[in-house]
């Protein structure tokens, strides 16, 4: 069974949002998602500076199964990659909610809209 951490809000997308409480937001792909995706190879970060509208595609994450867009939760402007990635894509299975994280942004609004951890529960157990 997947981890879902009550502190993080989630997309429709399987993208995770933790809010830094200060104007930013971290961003990762939840345990649900790696665990389908299997090992994970390349991840193709976003460029800091790049403005995101919500839905927006943002990078693309490969696997040894299959290659899936990444898609903004937020809008914003992304502030800081994990450039550990780069050299370690596997941190993503190991550790999604921790060293796995793919980007920071500052966001433009809120963080409304997004599911809350019972919400994704719900919705990943209905696409089981």
């Amino acid at each position: 069974m997947s981890q879902v951490p009550e502190t993080l809000h989630y997309a429709e997308s399987h993208e995770w949002v933790q809010d830094n409480g200060d104007g930013t937001v971290t961003v990762g792909i939840s345990d649900h998602a790696q665990e389908s995706l299997g090992d994970v190879v390349f991840v193709e970060l976003p460029e800091v500076g790049q403005a995101l509208a919500k839905g927006d595609e943002f990078g693309v994450i490969e696997s040894v199964k299959a290659a899936s867009d990444l898609y903004a939760p937020i809008s914003g402007e992304v502030v800081e990659v994990n450039e550990d990635l780069e050299d370690a894509p596997e941190s993503v299975n190991e550790s999604p909610y921790e060293d796995g994280w793919i980007m920071k942004v500052r966001i433009d609004g809120d963080i409304e809209g997004l599911m809350d951890a019972d919400a994704y529960q719900a919705s990943i157990e209905t696409d089981a």
